[in-house]
């Protein structure tokens, strides 16, 4: 006697009651509404929390001086920097870094410029390099009018690669033939369709070409500034680049490796 075939559950043609759910207009621009009073008090909290933050990282800037090699020691702890700052060369004058600034645009805070303090060092004669993140206002800002918080409505819509221009600085190399950008420059990548280089070549790249494919300047505007102590502690766990030759990079350079890596109150990385 051939058996009885069941029905799995949910094959009938019974609708889903979740599958067409309709909007009214009306429900459309209050959620519109609701979502730029968010956005807007959302921006204001930021701005708030900046201006509060400055004077307590002046603070740090000042007993971050006090203490040799910090700024480096916090960056190379860094999975972004790390990375593209490999080259031991690049490390070696990367340890005469004594300082670093991040000045937030008045206008739009979301926007900045970021300052590398040098000792005297035997790559460049540069005492500051810097990277600006210009904002470029759209059209409409002109005829806008910013209300009691200084919130304008072109700055809810605010678009990070539509209202920012990034900025090259140039190098003053001390040996132009022995740069470090020429020894070790970023590489297109032939016929690709995207803008991200097949190499980012030497960690000074990124002030003497403007364009930033790999995000450095908001790791370090956004993560590394604000978090500096625990980066130079090694404490921000969990900030590693995928990489299937992680442990294997230590290549021709031990010669003459500088330590970068301590102190640290834990690993914040394989090694």
């Amino acid at each position: 006697m051939p058996g009885i075939k069941r029905a799995s559950p949910g094959a009938d043609d019974e609708k889903n009651p979740l599958a067409n759910v309709e909007l009214k207009d009306e429900d459309a621009q209050n959620l519109q509404d609701i979502q730029k009073e968010i956005q807007r008090v959302e921006l204001v909290v930021e701005r708030q929390a900046m201006q509060k933050l400055t004077p307590v990282y002046e603070k740090r800037r000042a007993v971050a001086k006090s203490i040799d090699k910090f700024w480096p020691v916090a960056l190379m702890n860094n999975a972004t920097v790390s990375f593209h700052a490999q080259h031991n060369i690049d490390q070696i004058a990367l340890s005469y870094l004594e300082d670093l600034w991040v000045v937030r645009d008045p206008t739009e805070p979301r926007c900045y410029t970021i300052e590398f303090y040098f000792k005297p060092n035997p790559y460049f004669t540069d005492s500051v390099l810097k990277k600006e993140y210009k904002y470029v206002p759209p059209p409409a800002a002109s005829d806008e009018k910013a209300d009691a918080d200084g919130i304008t409505d072109s700055m809810l819509d605010f678009s990070w690669i539509r209202d920012v221009q990034p900025s090259a600085t140039p190098i003053h190399w001390k040996e132009p033939e022995n740069a470090l950008t020429k020894l070790h420059p970023r590489v297109a990548e032939e016929g690709g369709d995207d803008d991200m280089p097949a190499e980012a070549g030497s960690f000074f790249n990124f002030f003497e070409i403007a364009d930033d494919p790999f995000d450095i300047g908001t790791t370090i505007a956004s993560d590394i500034f604000s978090e500096a102590v625990d980066y130079f502690l090694g404490n921000v766990a969990g900030d590693e680049l995928d990489s299937e030759e992680e442990d294997s990079d230590d290549d021709d350079d031990d010669a003459e490796e500088i330590d970068l890596e301590k102190p640290r109150a834990k690993k914040a990385k394989n090694e």
